[in-house]
């Protein structure tokens, strides 16, 4: 077998040059160069020109950063130096071997070729995943059958089944039909209320009759990866108001009339409306469980994550302003001026489909932090947000706790004692109470207070010095040998905290370079994008980060999205295992570099060259 034929062989097992025609494979094959690597040898040093993309056919591979931190491990069938060429040209890292062994490499003209020329060689190599907004009108049309099922499992009956139960089943369900099936889920017709008014009740048929003599037989159907036009088209085309969807003739979920007005209420602004409106706090727990829905329908209409995590929290915002209505309604005129504070996700508006409450009360100054109408206000708003599926603070964060509830003053001496004196504790609440944002009250008593904090934080080294070193101590879920450092036991054994150990690292980054800059956004995609533009870190350096947090966020709300689907509550444990290669490719080369990001802030570089 000649090289190229043993080329070509190993290419057509590695995505995405699997995704190639044949034509297509055997070309790019062509241009492929291979050599031997001995162990200790440099594929390339930092800031060196890049003659193309390397491809690892039998080798060990160590990636290092400027700082000669380890960032990544790679063997068969790994790539390396993408990034590099898909930004200037010059590598971002060190590469070196570890383990002899052949490996490939493709000219750069030609990978550059190739991602202008193939779709799946794009999307596999290219870091930056944004996706264009889809107006909210339109996202019925655009979701998915499977994702309009959400989990929801049909209701059936066989075709034996006299007409009188098969009318109470329906009764019982809530629902207007039912798919009739055999006992294998085979679906062998539909069976509607309109079906039992027309063919029972109007020609006076016995209701001990079967379903099976009123059902319509071999309805139509459509298969899960269907899209809502579909259902759209067929039920204006054939005048139908349900819609069975099947797979391998089993029938798996019924589509309505009642979805279609269902999904298109499902919206931030319609729950916005009704939260506004909503009389007590039962009315706005009503509300926000259909979060997880509006979740769902967002990220499967390809919303970008920064949008769904914003809509969310917007909710969540107008849920807190309620129940501040509703609580002063309740306890009459403040004694004197207030603002509610939001902190943590809510603060940074990055709320996903679960979230617990972290909130303070900043009063005006001199108020007295022990009236009983300041405690009042934070317990009624607090057990009314918890009653709405926001979960009291397991750290007791939260406006009733005494300590978060204090005049202008008291938070002042407090911000100044962290920047001071950086204890572990004081770095640990400085990074939370960083992400303050004011909800309602008098705003101006957080604007004063935030900006005399930037400037007193940026000035002192020592407490800059402490805050990068407290947003280390979350690190990427990376393995030694190129793989994922997953849990190891317990409930999520095997699996990624996508929350603790892929967000907050790349969220305490943000933090960091907000005070180092004096930087006044609190959410995180804006505190990168601010620090680029400040110089706070280089332009590549934040493109990149940018990137990959925007992957890593929305590979998180996709998760959370299929639990939802699947009629479970979202989490944030991710088993990489659930992943295609090439996700699991991206999502990894993603903390790769959130962990090179961090090594470079630990040797007070903040960026990657």
């Amino acid at each position: 077998m000649t090289d190229m034929d043993e080329t070509l062989k190993f290419l057509s097992n590695i995505h995405p040059y699997d995704a190639l025609s044949q034509d297509e494979l055997a070309r790019v094959a062509g241009f492929f160069s291979r050599r031997d690597w001995q162990a200790g040898e440099t594929v390339y040093r930092l800031g060196e020109p890049l003659d193309g993309i390397y491809l690892i056919e039998d080798a060990g591979v160590e990636v290092t950063d400027r700082a000669g931190a380890p960032v990544s491990m790679l063997g068969r069938g790994n790539s390396f130096g993408e990034r590099g060429l898909m930004r200037d040209g010059h590598a971002a890292t060190t590469a070196r071997v570890v383990r002899g062994g052949a490996i490939l490499m493709l000219p750069a003209r030609e990978f550059r070729r190739l991602i202008g020329a193939n779709a799946a060689f794009s999307r596999f190599f290219n870091r930056g995943i944004g996706r264009a907004p889809v107006a909210q009108g339109a996202q019925f049309a655009d979701l998915r059958v499977a994702d309009l099922l959400a989990g929801r499992a049909p209701v059936t009956c066989a075709p034996a089944t006299p007409i009188t139960e098969a009318a109470r089943i329906m009764r019982a369900a809530h629902v207007s039909s039912l798919g009739v099936t055999d006992a294998d889920g085979t679906l062998l017709g539909i069976v509607t209320q309109r079906d039992i008014s027309n063919k029972v009740v109007a020609e006076e048929r016995p209701g001990t009759d079967p379903v099976a003599t009123i059902m319509t037989a071999d309805p139509l159907i459509l298969g899960p990866q269907a899209l809502g036009a579909d259902v759209l088209g067929i039920m204006a085309e054939h005048r139908i108001g349900h819609m069975p969807i099947t797979e391998a003739g089993r029938l798996i979920g019924m589509i309505t009339q009642t979805d279609l007005t269902r999904v298109q209420a499902i919206s931030g602004s319609v729950l916005m409306r009704e939260i506004a409106a909503a009389p007590d706090s039962a009315a706005l727990a009503m509300a926000t469980a259909r979060i997880p829905e509006l979740l769902l329908t967002l990220v499967s209409a390809s919303q970008r994550h920064d949008i769904v995590t914003r809509q969310i929290t917007d909710i969540a915002d107008a849920v807190t302003r309620r129940l501040l209505v509703l609580a002063e309604a309740a306890l009459g005129p403040a004694p004197g001026p207030w603002l509610w504070a939001a902190c943590g996700s809510q603060g940074r508006q990055e709320q996903t489909g679960i979230s617990d409450q972290d909130n303070c009360l900043i009063l005006g100054p001199g108020m007295d932090p022990d009236h009983p109408w300041f405690a009042d206000l934070a317990r009624f708003v607090c057990d009314g947000l918890n009653g709405a599926g926001y979960v009291y603070c397991p750290g007791d964060m939260m406006a009733t706790n005494p300590r978060w509830r204090q005049p202008v003053e008291v938070w002042r001496d407090y911000f100044r004692g962290w920047i001071d004196r950086p204890s572990p504790e004081a770095q640990m609440l400085a990074s939370v109470m960083f992400d303050l944002r004011a909800i309602a009250g008098e705003a101006a008593l957080l604007g004063g207070l935030q900006a005399g904090t930037l400037a007193a934080a940026r000035q002192n080294s020592i407490f800059v010095a402490h805050m990068i070193a407290n947003s280390l101590k979350h690190r990427p879920p990376l393995g030694l040998i190129g793989g994922f450092a997953t849990i190891r036991s317990g409930e999520h054994r095997n699996q990624i905290d996508m929350k603790m150990n892929g967000v907050v690292p790349v969220a305490d980054l943000g933090r960091v370079y907000a005070l180092q800059a004096g930087l006044a956004p609190v959410n995180t995609r804006a505190r990168l994008l601010a620090a680029g533009e400040a110089g706070a870190i280089s332009a590549a350096g934040a493109g990149d980060l940018i990137a990959a947090y925007d992957l890593i966020q929305t590979r998180r709300l996709e998760h959370q999205a299929r639990l939802i689907r699947a009629g479970r509550k979202p989490d944030n444990f991710l088993a990489p295992s659930d992943l295609a290669d090439f996700e699991r490719s991206h999502l990894r080369d993603a903390f790769v570099v959130v962990r090179t990001m961090q090594s470079a802030a630990g040797h007070g570089k903040g960026a990657l060259g």
